[in-house]
């Protein structure tokens, strides 16, 4: 089974085009900050979702380098044709 948030499973990462990758890079950074702050302040309840996080940073890298590699291919607006 899989572990980090749900919306950020590699299905759903596949239709977010590189802008919205950035911004979601951005936050699960942010996220990873504060979490990492609240378990050296000893006020994490959560110790699972620092793991969660940085899977999800890790997932959203890999979709990245996939792009950028010419594996994975960002959504275009255009939507395929069906040929008859």
């Amino acid at each position: 089974m899989a572990t980090g948030s749900k919306d950020l499973m590699p299905k759903a990462l596949r239709e977010f085009d590189d802008a919205r990758l950035d911004e979601e890079l951005g936050k699960a950074k942010q996220e990873l900050f504060n979490l990492r702050f609240q378990s050296a302040t000893g006020q994490l309840e959560n110790n699972s979702r620092l793991r969660a996080v940085r899977k999800d940073i890790a997932r959203l890298y890999t979709e990245m380098r996939e792009r950028e590699l010419g594996i994975g291919q960002a959504p275009t607006d255009e939507s395929p044709s069906k040929v008859s």
